[in-house]
């Protein structure tokens, strides 16, 4: 491995905040603040998604013995943790498998078990593939392969979950169906753009707008008809026919007495760090919480406002910190390597803006997961800076190859440019800073 140890002032700098995005992903304390806000008496807890654990465990604390059981999924990479009264399954991420199915099994029986009670329902990111219950004629792997053909089509969140939720008798407004008529608190912390409450894990407690029409026109989109296992095509034209149950709709009695709430989101780890920056003398903006698009052009994008802020200081004057979060998509074409979106964008920035600056550090990027996790890499991301892909090619290595072939992580995790943290207990959606002099 080649490592770059001089590392500019700046980059370090953008570095630093790295802590920082953990520390305003904190999922415990977003949940224990929404319940203190909250006047709930919950008898069961359901608590699924990547940031379970912290979700439920600001459960427990606050509300102590009121909870008398339920169950907490977690991904299968995390320790057993210490949670008095709950059930603990793990389930798989991002392809269900057959821990998903039992994780699906058991949340079943708990939400039918507080049918006469009152159900708190935690739920993050994640939780789409770590709980899974298939619709009669659809098998998991059924499921498993089209999730891979979804994710690897350049398909937003929104897409894929429409497809998700009519695939599934746990999705989609389905949980809250199998509890009716309990009183129902759903309160959920946000890994989509937008934070739309039916989309983050596919909505299980909410009301979904969205068709088995609407499942087959996504399919269709992205070339995937003739792809998709023969039960899952069979299954969303029966349902466009009429021939299966719709998703709980807005308005169904099965909502009655269920409230659905967000806890936490991509935004509030944005204005967390705009104020965390302003004080550290930058003048700050953010952007947007919802970006989305391919990787490689939102970097090319953000290559262009980086250089206007160096030139022209518009739309911020130096020293500028400029925020932005969301969920960008790599669309794999040919054999891919390894990398994610947030490497992805990075070195598209990097190329992007290093063709038109001489010199280093004049600006850096740092892109990362707050699940610490970056597509089918160790990494939660990338740090890079100005100057950095020239020093790259001196050392042998041509940028735009691992560019070209999604190889992002191959080339970072030799010039030391990843940022490396282990999987983490939040799932907040990704977070992009650009730092400029």
């Amino acid at each position: 491995m080649t490592n770059i140890q001089d590392i500019p002032e700046l980059a370090l700098e953008a570095r630093s905040l790295v802590d920082k995005i953990i520390e305003y992903s904190d999922l415990y304390t977003y949940t224990r603040r929404a319940l203190e806000a909250l006047n709930v008496k919950p008898r069961v807890l359901i608590a699924f998604g990547k940031a379970s654990v912290p979700m439920a465990r600001a459960a427990i604390d606050y509300l102590g013995d009121r909870i008398e059981g339920g169950v907490v999924v977690i991904p299968k990479w995390r320790e057993t943790p210490s949670l008095p009264r709950l059930e603990v399954v793990r389930g798989s991420h991002p392809v269900p498998d057959e821990s998903s199915l039992k994780a699906g099994e058991v949340v079943v029986e708990w939400a039918r078990s507080a049918r006469n009670k009152e159900l708190l329902v935690l739920v993050s990111g994640g939780g789409s593939a770590m709980v899974e219950l298939p619709q009669e004629g659809v098998g998991l792997e059924d499921i498993a392969e089209t999730n891979k053909l979804l994710l690897l089509s350049g398909a937003s969140i929104y897409e894929i979950n429409a497809v998700r939720k009519h695939l599934s008798l746990v999705k989609g407004g389905w949980l809250a169906k199998h509890a009716f008529p309990a009183i129902i608190h759903g309160l959920y912390a946000s890994d989509v753009p937008g934070d739309r409450l039916d989309t983050i894990a596919s909505g299980p407690t909410v009301p979904d707008p969205t068709t088995y029409k609407e499942a087959l026109t996504v399919l269709k989109r992205y070339n995937l008809l003739d792809k998709v296992p023969v039960n899952v095509l069979r299954v969303l034209e029966e349902g466009a026919k009429g021939l299966r149950p719709e998703t709980p709709k807005p308005g169904d009695p099965v909502f009655t007495s269920v409230t659905n709430l967000l806890v936490a989101s991509n935004m509030h780890v944005l204005q967390r760090l705009d104020n965390y920056l302003k004080r550290k003398g930058y003048n700050t903006l953010i952007l947007t919480s919802r970006i989305e698009g391919e990787s490689r052009e939102v970097g090319r994008v953000l290559s262009s406002i980086t250089l206007e802020v160096i030139e022209r200081g518009v739309p911020l004057d130096k020293p500028a910190a400029l925020l932005l979060g969301g969920e960008t998509t790599v669309t794999v074409t040919g054999e891919a390597g390894t990398g994610g979106r947030n490497q992805e964008l990075a070195l598209s920035w990097l190329l992007h803006t290093d063709k038109w600056l001489r010199g280093e550090g004049k600006s850096a990027l740092l892109a990362m997961d707050t699940d610490g996790i970056d597509g089918s890499s160790p990494a939660a991301g990338a740090l890079v800076w100005t100057g950095l892909s020239r020093r790259a090619r001196e050392l042998g290595f041509d940028p735009w190859s691992y560019l070209e072939r999604h190889d992002s992580y191959s080339l970072f995790s030799r010039i030391g440019a990843t940022v490396e943290t282990g999987p983490l207990d939040s799932n907040l959606n990704s977070i992009i800073i650009i730092l400029v002099k």
